[in-house]
């Protein structure tokens, strides 16, 4: 029964809420958020064990696949819609699903988080597959789309993952890996957009980011596979170039253009003096890591940071 969730529960540090001045709330609700990094730390081995599991299915060709309802699953959409530009993956790489399709985004689609079927459908139009990853993400652990998903995945053999905010929930059940980040009762009880949903982004963000480095789409820390598909992205790759390469301004957008706007061709083609034909041909070979490309080339890759 939701009645018996943490994340259902009262909150005795904010009992008096309605009666609180405007700073007072603001000071109230930092405290609580304050608790939620050491939260998502105690998950940390779980989210690692995660992490190893996605980039190893990626890297053979499967997929990450979000699925929830409601603030879960806006955060899984967000999620899966920001590795393209980030990490320029195919959009099908990481996908988000939603309960109540995408207008759920932005409207209450009313029942859809509590039939399970409909998240068998939608897992069975992406088409769901053996070798993808499924990550349920559902804060109370229970909800019935979540559930569904998480059994429909295993069934085909996929991978599956369980995100919720509460000891013990039905969804460590249904999947083979629980994570499981108690942040404790809401301010406003039961209001999960809050505590829960800061901690589910916190956990989506390492386990995005995480298996991308993993994949060697970073370059220390630099995001050396960005698609620089806007203004802001293309002065970044020009900044990054620059900063591997030495190069000048000019010369980094020069060697960018050369090289169809890749900023990992263009770093190979600089310290290879390959063609970007070439340089790409060396990062396929190199699996996509950039460091491994130049091993031999820029004293074992060291003069390129």
């Amino acid at each position: 029964m939701l009645e018996h969730l943490t994340t259902e529960s009262r909150n005795p540090a904010s009992e008096d809420l309605d009666g609180l001045t405007a700073p007072q709330i603001v000071r109230l609700i930092n405290a609580e958020d304050a608790k939620v990094a050491d939260a998502v730390a105690e998950q940390a081995d779980a989210i690692a064990t995660a992490i190893d599991v996605i980039a190893d299915r990626i890297g053979k060709g499967g997929r990450l696949i979000y699925i929830g309802a409601g603030t879960s699953g806006r955060l899984g959409v967000l999620d899966a819609v920001e590795c393209p530009p980030t990490f320029n993956t195919p959009p099908s790489q990481v996908v988000g699903l939603i309960a109540g399709g995408y207008s759920a985004l932005t409207t209450a689609v009313e029942g859809a988080e509590d039939r399970p079927e409909l998240a068998v459908e939608d897992l069975k139009n992406v088409p769901l597959t053996g070798g993808d990853v499924v990550v349920g993400i559902a804060t109370s652990g229970r909800t019935p789309y979540v559930i569904g998903s998480l059994e429909y995945a295993r069934s085909v053999g996929a991978y599956t993952i369980g995100l919720s905010c509460n000891r013990d929930a039905q969804i460590a059940t249904r999947c083979d890996l629980s994570i499981a980040p108690v942040v404790g009762p809401e301010v406003v009880s039961g209001s999960t957009r809050m505590k829960a949903g800061t901690a589910t982004k916190m956990v989506l963000n390492m386990l995005s980011t995480g298996a991308m480095i993993r994949l060697g789409k970073t370059y220390g820390n630099l995001m050396v596979d960005l698609r620089a598909s806007n203004t802001k992205l293309a002065d970044r790759a020009r900044r990054i170039v620059t900063a591997i390469t030495n190069l000048s301004d000019k010369e980094a957008e020069r060697l960018l253009n050369e090289c169809g706007g890749e900023v990992k061709t263009a770093i190979v083609s600089h310290y290879t003096g390959f063609t970007s034909v070439d340089a790409r041909r060396l990062l396929a070979a190199s699996e996509g890591h950039l460091k491994n490309a130049l091993q031999g080339h820029v004293n074992n890759g060291a003069d390129a940071r």
